[in-house]
């Protein structure tokens, strides 16, 4: 259990919560789900009810042979030890109680993803910073999952439904997907971010290429932005 807390981890122990999770997912009989971090197993029977089938993966071995005890007796559930994020899975549904340590390279490996929606549980200031309007509080993954993604606040879940407790609140999102962005893409962003004091003239030079703009990207939203990125690329 220390390896888990160290990825910040926390395992949720509200039923109410997970039927919450497993709601807002909308989960019909064609429906693959994949589920990254099956835990103690809270979420997974309940999205083995719904879908067609489901493929948890865990990284902890001993976790992974006690929930797959635990649930051998359900057909349509795939338990597999290792990383999901490794795996070259289809699926049309993506949940996951994220690790805090872990939720910003889950945005950036799903919104490479075709999928159709996803229920995520995510640390409350890493979903107040996907969904803000702030020009100035945006980060990369912001502007990359504003792009990819429609954001919805599902709920609010404190602390106290996690087991260890955190010392913050969590949210649970729902996303739905509107386009795929490829990893040059999203490599790109995160690095004109890494220049965002500069001028567009400054940042765009760091790339060898010209252009005549005193605006910083602070001033532009975030289509403009992508835009930008897409033609450094190109």
């Amino acid at each position: 259990m220390k390896k888990r807390q160290k990825l910040g981890q926390h395992f949720l122990k509200s039923e109410k919560i997970a039927n919450t999770i497993v709601s807002a997912a909308k989960l019909t009989t064609n429906d693959i789900v994949l589920e990254i971090g099956t835990g103690k197993g809270i979420l997974t029977p309940l999205l083995c009810k719904k879908a067609k089938n489901v493929i948890s993966y865990e990284t902890d071995r001993k976790l992974f042979q006690i929930t797959k005890d635990n649930l051998s007796n359900i057909s349509n559930l795939k338990l597999k030890y290792g990383d999901g994020f490794k795996s070259r899975e289809n699926f049309s549904v993506f949940v996951s109680n994220l690790p805090y340590s872990k939720s910003r390279a889950a945005i950036e490996w799903l919104i490479q993803k075709n999928f159709s929606r996803a229920v995520i549980m995510v640390q409350k200031e890493f979903a107040e910073k996907l969904i803000t309007n702030s020009k100035k509080e945006r980060k990369a993954i912001s502007i990359l999952a504003q792009h990819a993604l429609e954001m919805k606040t599902v709920t609010k879940v404190s602390k106290s439904n996690f087991l260890p407790q955190p010392k913050i609140d969590s949210v649970v999102l729902k996303l739905k997907r509107k386009t795929t962005i490829p990893n040059n893409l999203i490599k790109t962003t995160n690095r004109l971010f890494s220049y965002r004091r500069k001028t567009l003239q400054n940042i765009i030079r760091q790339f060898g290429k010209n252009i005549k703009s005193n605006k910083r990207l602070d001033d532009l939203d975030g289509d403009e932005i992508i835009k930008i990125a897409k033609q450094i690329i190109n």
